[in-house]
């Protein structure tokens, strides 16, 4: 293959923040997909929603969790010895064994869709699997680009793939979701049946639409995989990989095919295998949940009645969709809280081929410097938010949904919001473990992020299972949960980071500092929204008290001397960032 265009390789921080603005897009597009999609689907079509994706995740994982990885590792090791033929080499031998991947996930999502809606007591579920399943391949075929381009240190097509994606979602997946509740109300209205299945009332037979409309988005979502994949290979075909002529026919011959595709094999394993492992206890746990809560509404219905009071609708209990109804709940706190995982997941895409490249190199300082630059990026980002997300749980979700107090969802966000005070504070341990992982896997240890996050994902179903069977917890166990598994894997992973490549962090910077300012932050934010709802719209009250929260924290960054100028630098502009905060008097 011919290059066209030249090499393009970014340091961690200028990759770290292309990813990030490319996810923050991401996330955005994914709000007004989700955002919009919960007020069609309400809580019970949210979650048939969330079991299709429950099942998909651990077979996605399967597919392409660990290959990426394996493959962004090694072209970042061939590339540092300048081994262009063998980079080239990995590319190619990859592409098979994506493909496979993909066509055994898709045929293993079918098989399992009628054992998953079973044990998960949610017969309906099984259109939204199935309009799922093509995705599996699809995100494979897209996964042979990513970790070929992650490994280059070239972000972008990352970035923009997963921006084609998203806007796909927004575009397919609200408009058939949205058509198939039209149809089956149209029907209703002109002969009393959805879908040929007769209905007594309104309110039935806008249920009777959701297991469609669920299924019509998650349609949409894998008509954008497709769109995502036709991107990044017409990106391939034409720019190429950067890697030039002269650079390629001077490289020393390629190692044997076989010795290629065992090296990337022994790699993905584990990496994959603490993905699936990750997933699979997620599967556990929604089914888990849900039979749960069912058990005790067939039991002792009236305890988590108690509980809610009168913001379960009649319906849903009449119709004994209390258990799913209550995982909808649950969708509509993670579509907010995930976010903040989802942004530092790009520090953990960006360091594993810059941190491999460096230890590859034997340069320990340059180790040492780029692993802590990397755990300081992801707590400064992640302690406010998670905080912040904690403090405002409330005015947050009436922000994003506007529903609380009024309208149909009014008792769905309420829950979720009771759910999103604890859930936010274990998503700031999910985002730090990402980069701690990774960066264990680009030492070479993928071993050890596969064994502490088995032992996680164990304390995590265990607790759940205890915790949401208490008929007064019920929901609110399954965050309690997700905190002591991440605090078990951050941890954990944190120590034996420190074990493999014998240095000694100074945490108090890394972590200390940006706590007590991430406090100062949410202390901020809660004061000024006490003040500012008593004469301001709750919404804007909401936004202007995270703004001063946000300006505070900055300040407070800088006042506190947790952000230096040296580590500024490393970011693109930081020269000029530099000087403008030097004539605020804000940093030395």
């Amino acid at each position: 293959m011919k290059t066209k265009n030249k090499k393009i390789s970014q340091s961690f921080a200028a990759g770290a923040l292309i990813i990030a603005v490319g996810m923050l897009i991401v996330k955005i597009a994914g709000a007004a997909f989700k955002i919009p999609l919960a007020s069609i689907l309400s809580a019970v079509g949210l979650g048939y929603f969330n079991l299709a994706y429950n099942l998909y995740n651990p077979l996605y994982a399967l597919a392409t969790a660990g290959l990426p990885i394996a493959i962004s590792r090694m072209v970042a090791k061939e590339m540092a010895e300048k081994r262009y033929k063998d980079v080239r080499m990995i590319h190619k031998i990859s592409i098979p064994m994506f493909v496979k991947t993909g066509l055994m996930g898709s045929i293993l999502m079918v098989i399992g869709a009628p054992i998953c809606v079973m044990y998960g007591n949610s017969p309906d579920s099984i259109y939204s699997i199935w309009a799922l399943t093509p995705t599996v391949f699809f995100s494979c075929m897209i996964s042979i680009y990513k970790g070929y381009y992650e490994g280059l240190r070239n972000m972008i097509p990352t970035a923009v793939s997963e921006i084609v994606e998203a806007v796909g979602k927004v575009v397919f997946g609200l408009g058939l979701a949205y058509a198939a509740v039209e149809c089956g109300m149209n029907e209703y209205y002109n002969y009393g049946t959805v879908f040929g299945r007769v209905c007594d009332s309104e309110a039935m037979a806008r249920n009777a639409t959701l297991p469609f409309a669920s299924a019509g988005a998650v349609l949409g979502i894998t008509l954008s995989a497709i769109s995502g994949f036709v991107y990044i290979y017409i990106k391939y075909r034409i720019t190429g990989d950067g890697i030039t002529k002269e650079e390629f026919e001077s490289a020393s011959e390629p190692r044997p095919k076989k010795v290629l595709k065992k090296m990337l094999i022994n790699m993905a394993f584990p990496v994959a295998a603490g993905a699936i492992i990750m997933n699979v206890a997620g599967l556990i746990d929604s089914t888990l949940i849900l039979n749960r809560i069912k058990h005790i509404m067939d039991i002792m219905p009236d305890a988590i009645l108690k509980v809610y009071g009168n913001l379960i609708p009649q319906e849903i209990i009449k119709e004994k969709k209390v258990h799913e109804f209550m995982n909808g709940c649950f969708g509509y706190m993670n579509t907010i809280t995930m976010m903040l995982p989802t942004i530092t997941q790009s520090f953990a895409i960006s360091a594993l081929p810059n941190v491999t490249a460096a230890w590859i190199k034997g340069i320990k300082d340059k180790i040492k410097k780029s692993i802590e630059t990397v755990l300081k990026i992801t707590s400064l980002i992640a302690l406010p938010i998670g905080i912040g997300m904690a403090t405002l749980a409330y005015p947050i979700m009436d922000l994003v949904y506007g529903t609380i107090g009024k309208g149909r969802n009014a008792g769905e966000i309420h829950i979720a919001s009771n759910i999103m005070i604890i859930y936010a504070l274990a998503t700031i341990f999910v985002a730090i473990s990402m980069p701690i992982c990774s960066m264990l896997q680009a030492i070479g240890r993928a071993d050890l992020p596969l064994k502490i996050l088995t032992v996680g994902m164990v304390l995590k179903v265990v607790f759940n299972f205890i915790l949401v069977g208490i008929p007064q917890i019920n929901i609110q166990g399954a965050g309690i949960g997700t905190l002591i598994c991440y605090i078990f894997i951050c941890v954990s992973g944190l120590a034996l980071l420190c074990r493999e490549t014998h240095f000694k962090f100074n945490l108090w910077p890394i972590f200390g500092k940006p706590l007590i300012c991430s406090l100062v932050c949410g202390f901020t934010a809660y004061l000024f929204y006490g003040v500012f709802v008593h004469f301001l719209n709750p919404k804007i009250a909401t936004m202007v008290s995270i703004s001063f929260a946000g300006i505070i924290y900055i300040l407070t960054l800088f006042l506190t001397k947790t952000v230096s100028s040296e580590e500024l630098k490393n970011f693109p502009k930081g020269k000029k960032i530099i000087k403008i905060l030097e004539k605020c008097h804000l940093i030395d």
